[in-house]
């Protein structure tokens, strides 16, 4: 069953230069207690996708121009990109049933506020708890999360936990009123790979726990592979491949997908070598008029520089954006 159906969605910024085209129509699904990892180099438009379903976007200069964002919840569908962002409904949704974790913990924590006031400010908000009870509650999510004493590190600071620490902290934040959809933007970017790792395993640990679904934000393959079921791949605010995550690792058919796949380091492969992706991203003010990849692949043709391939399926399940597949 689907959690959420995002459907032709565009979101786009108004600028002083021209118009970026951050999303520009795209549709995928994330089926409830399934994790959906999204992949692309910065700059395709993942994140804003994601700050899109959570009504985050700034306005202005962002805009959602089209597209529905389908939420299915209690036998019910509500369409997000129809609320009010500042509104009361909207709140209700937003930290309690769809939670976000973000890249970089240290500029999403408040640092004048202890680590506890900052989870317990949610659970009061959503959960109707005293403050009392919610302090209880904070405790029991960072002894949930892995994070040591944690009847002391609820009156700490920010400043006064690892990076490690901090990322379990905002895990635990976004966790506290057990969402139903859990949004994480590159949440290891910044950890080591030991801690990346135990990081992983938690979140994967939480979702059956809570039975939430994941939406994975990451520009790294590896990552995708452990946490995924379905894989979304974009590039340049589009879909450009989208299947389960063993069909897509083990048969990527889009240039840009193989392209990602042979920059990945391989103990088994006997190349020592590896084969980067040419070029650049493309201006976002200047995008080709054709397939966005065009400039970068090594397959183009001429129709590739002139008109934009649709989402097609070229195999049970799995679909690609490009030209080769026509």
């Amino acid at each position: 069953m689907p959690l959420i159906e995002v459907r032709g969605l565009k979101t786009y910024f108004y600028t002083e230069d021209g118009i970026v085209r951050a999303v520009d129509g795209v549709d995928y699904v994330i089926e409830q207690e399934k994790t959906l990892g999204v992949v692309g180099e910065s700059g395709c438009g993942k994140s804003v996708t994601a700050l899109s379903i959570m009504g985050l976007v700034q306005i202005p200069p962002g805009k959602i121009e089209d597209g529905e964002i389908l939420f299915h919840r209690d036998g019910k569908v509500m369409d997000l990109t129809k609320l009010n962002p500042k509104g009361r409904e909207m709140r209700s949704i937003r930290g309690n049933e769809i939670a976000m974790i973000f890249q970089e913990p240290m500029t999403s924590l408040n640092p004048v506020y202890t680590i506890g006031n900052q989870i317990m400010e949610a659970i009061i908000l959503h959960q109707n708890l005293n403050k009392k009870d919610a302090k209880i509650k904070a405790i029991e999510m960072l002894r949930a999360v892995g994070i040591p004493l944690p009847e002391q590190r609820v009156d700490e600071y920010p400043h006064q936990l690892s990076g490690g620490m901090r990322q379990r902290a905002m895990i635990a934040m976004a966790m506290s009123c057990n969402p139903s959809l859990l949004i994480a933007d590159e949440p290891t970017t910044a950890l080591d790979v030991t801690i990346q790792a135990q990081v992983l395993e938690l979140m994967n640990a939480l979702r059956e726990e809570f039975h939430a679904s994941i939406q994975f934000i990451t520009h790294d393959l590896g990552v995708i592979a452990g946490m995924a079921d379905d894989v979304v791949v974009m590039y340049l605010g589009r879909i450009v491949e989208a299947s389960n995550v063993r069909e897509v690792f083990h048969n990527p058919k889009h240039p840009y997908t193989q392209g990602l796949m042979n920059s990945i380091p391989s103990l088994a492969a006997e190349k020592q070598r590896l084969e980067p992706i040419k070029g650049v991203v493309p201006d976002p003010f200047e995008v080709p008029a054709g397939c966005g990849f065009e400039p970068r692949c090594p397959h183009a043709m001429e129709i590739c520089k002139t008109k934009m391939p649709d989402l097609k399926e070229v195999a049970p399940g799995h679909t690609t954006a490009c030209w080769l597949y026509e």
